[in-house]
């Protein structure tokens, strides 16, 4: 489900970003002889760019390292073409879609288990994206969680609340 984007969040770059990541994706699948459509959208205050299509598990790799090193490859090529940093987030096969309902879960647990406790509750190491996601659930369950750590061993943890 897309959010509307933002007050102050100029779409049109948006959007452009979204563009010159489409060609960028697109030349990726050509070259590598992959089969997949491409939708863009805007989310929020960033571009979103998805692959879908049939066989594209080589490209999400091993517990998604393949789509994170293509989303990064993917922010350089609009960076080089725009100047300006981009946040964009890529998607290949839906993997970030089911990967944030299992993260938002594991935020919930984790916010319910300080709760129970009153103590405070280290998570795994994860990504940036992953972390946003934990971070928004224990938000939403009405606790702090906060970074620590150095990439790529940085973990969220859940603290109660005050």
């Amino acid at each position: 489900m897309a959010e509307a984007p933002e007050a102050g969040v100029d779409v049109e770059a948006l959007e452009n970003e979204g563009d010159i990541a489409a060609d960028y994706i697109e030349g990726l699948l050509d070259i590598g002889d992959f089969d997949g459509d491409i939708d863009m959208d805007v989310e929020g205050d960033r571009a979103m760019v998805s692959v879908v299509g049939a066989t594209l598990d080589e490209l999400i790799g091993e517990d998604g390292e393949v789509l994170e090193a293509l989303q990064e490859l993917t922010r350089l090529a609009v960076h080089r073409a725009t100047g300006e940093r981009s946040r964009l987030m890529l998607d290949i096969g839906g993997y970030r879609e089911g990967r944030r309902k299992v993260l938002f879960q594991i935020g919930t647990e984790a916010a319910d288990k300080v709760k129970q406790s009153g103590e405070i509750h280290p998570l795994e190491p994860m990504t940036p994206f992953e972390r946003k996601v934990v971070h928004d659930a224990v938000a939403a369950a009405g606790l702090r969680s906060e970074s620590e750590g150095e990439e790529p061993n940085r973990y969220v943890v859940v603290h109660p609340a005050s």
